[in-house]
């Protein structure tokens, strides 16, 4: 059993604490009660998703984004009841209530419990790496070690925590080394096909050149120089839930305007913004694909995948978007690759 008094938070909270409680305790959901135990509402990681589409920050309350009517059960109902009502209702988790205080909570463990994915990991490999130069000169960019290890390996390790066993890897600029590391992956007990662009693609074009053999499940495609610990079964959740022929994980970007924006009428000022601040969703280089679009794409056929995704919006498929929270570095620079070997001393990666 778990001590879900972990799991409760006050509802001054910030939500960026009430994901590090998550996290911590993986069981999904926090709890939201006041001084005297009252439960107020509940926090799951779907309702900090949604709160980041809304454009509302971490370092806001929790009772922004809280869900103040949960289901909840009485103190001393059976088990089985609680399991009966958490499979017909599809949630995972009741917190239970003794006299109108939070008493504890009754988990399905779904979470927790080791998973074993068949989905295609594709994990794009062949690019030159020209901002990283002069160390891509003699070594493939994946190939570069970030802490004790490459960075395509702990990308590739990262999955395989999470019970990915297929991947495919996409190569160009020095192949034979990047094949010489990974081999067919038997010494980590998973299953490594390598597919060869014998000129660059784009992103999108790599998918024509997939087996037709692969699994027919979504694919999660992903640009090998990304460092991230996104949870890659919730995003697979989110995909099936939506229905989605593609999504695209997407990270809030903010941009301080450094001036004062004056706003006016001819020649009156109507509004003063000392500094805005804007905040955008940005690209953040992770997708699931649908079988469908992967079929879509014909051998050696030059194309970008946000241009591919554009196509599918036109032809009114559903394109989705899911906005990470969890730790993200693109390392495209030099100066991303020295914060990438501070920041993987204290990941869980």
């Amino acid at each position: 059993m778990h001590d879900w008094r972990k799991v409760v938070v006050t509802p001054t909270a910030s939500i960026k604490q009430v994901i590090e409680v998550i996290e911590a305790q993986s069981l999904r959901v926090a709890l939201v009660a006041d001084e005297n135990m009252t439960l107020i509402g509940t926090v799951t990681d779907g309702d900090v998703r949604r709160g980041l589409l809304k454009n509302i920050a971490l370092d806001a309350p929790v009772n922004e984004i809280m869900n103040r009517r949960p289901t909840t059960a009485d103190w001393g109902t059976s088990r089985r009841e609680l399991i009966e009502i958490m499979e017909r209702l599809d949630i995972l988790s009741i917190p239970l209530t003794k006299e109108g205080k939070l008493a504890g909570l009754e988990t399905l463990q779904v979470a927790i419990a080791k998973s074993r994915y068949e989905n295609p990991v594709f994990l794009m490999a062949g690019g030159f790496g020209t901002r990283l130069a002069p160390l891509t000169d003699t070594c493939p960019k994946p190939l570069l070690k970030v802490g004790d290890r490459p960075l395509l390996e702990t990308l590739l390790l990262s999955f395989i925590k999470q019970g990915f066993v297929n991947f495919y890897i996409s190569l160009h600029y020095k192949p034979e080394m990047i094949k010489a590391h990974f081999g067919d992956g038997s010494k980590w007990n998973v299953n490594i096909t390598y597919v060869y662009e014998e000129s660059p693609l784009g992103t999108g074009g790599a998918l024509g050149l997939l087996p037709k053999s692969m699994p027919k499940l979504p694919i999660i495609m992903m640009n090998g120089d990304v460092l991230t610990n996104v949870n890659y079964q919730r995003l697979l959740e989110f995909h099936e839930n939506n229905m989605a022929a593609a999504t695209m994980c997407v990270r809030e970007y903010e941009y301080q305007i450094p001036y004062g924006v004056i706003k006016g009428e001819g020649s009156r000022i109507t509004a003063m913004v000392e500094k805005p601040v804007h905040r955008f969703f940005i690209n953040a280089g992770i997708y699931v694909i649908s079988q469908d679009v992967v079929r879509s794409v014909p051998p050696n056929h030059r194309i970008d995948l946000p241009s591919l995704l554009e196509e599918k919006m036109a032809d009114r498929q559903n394109v989705m978007m899911f906005p990470i929270h969890e730790y993200w570095l693109d390392i495209g620079r030099m100066d991303d690759f020295k914060q990438a070997q501070i920041d993987i001393r204290s990941l869980d990666i």
